[in-house]
């Protein structure tokens, strides 16, 4: 078997008071099952759904984000005309895992499909958190199998807000390669009224902030964040230190990052990068 991991943490935050988080029973994590998508709740109340089959979008994704409060950070899926920008429908539908050049194939744009298999581990909820596992297998255009997605989720409450553990690991018995593009890692869309075009703000790990700082650039972390009902609410993307190397922010005001370890040509920094996963 050959493999490349990938980790990263994202934080649904809002600014509220840490009073909401000490009851257990205000903090009760559950989980039904349902059109082919795991519904997270939180003391009764959904706040994110991860679809795993879907008509109209051929890879697994998450949508209906809620900040604590109940405030939704990711923009409505499908997009709602007149409140919300449209760009991107069926490509950004909260927050997924693609890839715009996996072995030369176009998983970001929807050309090649990522497969759910199976549950690894079914959903299991606690107290504090849910945790599952699925089997994800990426398809080529030609419908022949590239590799295989094993990931494993958690989503967990905090003090600060709502903390989601995304970790996957890739796996082929042949040689496969990642390639070169902006288009490729984990996204996120944040809901339109915090988009930095209606007011928001994104800052990363070296205090850089929107789109013509950010863009392009390493950081550990970014946060996108702005004010709804007269309260600040936002997504921050965290890299797990023990990646591979190091990612690159695909971030744009009108309400999207992408941390991206693979783009190196696409961002201006050299040559064409190939990450290429060899046998062993």
């Amino acid at each position: 078997m050959i493999r490349i991991q990938l980790q990263f943490c994202l934080l649904l935050g809002a600014l509220v008071s840490h009073a909401a988080f000490v009851s257990a029973d205000d903090s009760e994590v559950g989980f039904r099952i349902e059109n082919s998508t795991v519904v997270i709740s939180v003391a009764g109340e959904p706040v994110v759904s991860y679809v795993y089959k879907d008509r109209t979008i051929p890879r697994p994704f998450f949508a209906h984000l809620k900040a604590p409060g109940g405030i939704q950070v990711s923009r409505n899926h499908p997009p709602v005309a007149g409140q919300d920008a449209v760009d991107h429908d069926t490509m950004h539908p909260g927050i997924w895992l693609a890839f715009g050049d996996l072995n030369g194939e176009d998983f970001w744009r929807n050309k090649a499909k990522i497969v759910h298999e199976q549950f690894s581990d079914s959903p299991v909820a606690s107290t504090s958190k849910c945790s599952f596992a699925v089997c994800n297998v990426y398809v080529g255009s030609d419908g022949n199998p590239i590799c295989q997605e094993e990931c494993r989720l958690t989503f967990a409450v905090r003090p600060s807000g709502y903390l989601l553990l995304w970790d996957s690991t890739f796996s082929s018995k042949d040689e496969f390669y990642f390639g070169d593009q902006e288009e490729m890692g984990l996204g996120i869309r944040v809901a339109t009224p915090i988009s930095v075009e209606r007011g928001g703000t994104m800052v990363d790990s070296k205090g850089r902030r929107n789109g013509q700082q950010i863009w392009g650039k390493l950081a550990e972390w970014c946060d996108y964040s702005g004010v709804v009902n007269g309260q600040r609410v936002g997504m921050t993307i965290m890299c797990h230190p023990k990646n591979f190397r190091p990612s690159w922010m695909h971030a744009r005001d009108y309400g999207f990052i992408a941390a991206n370890p693979f783009g190196w040509n696409a961002f201006g920094k050299g040559e064409p990068s190939k990450v290429v996963v060899k046998p062993g």
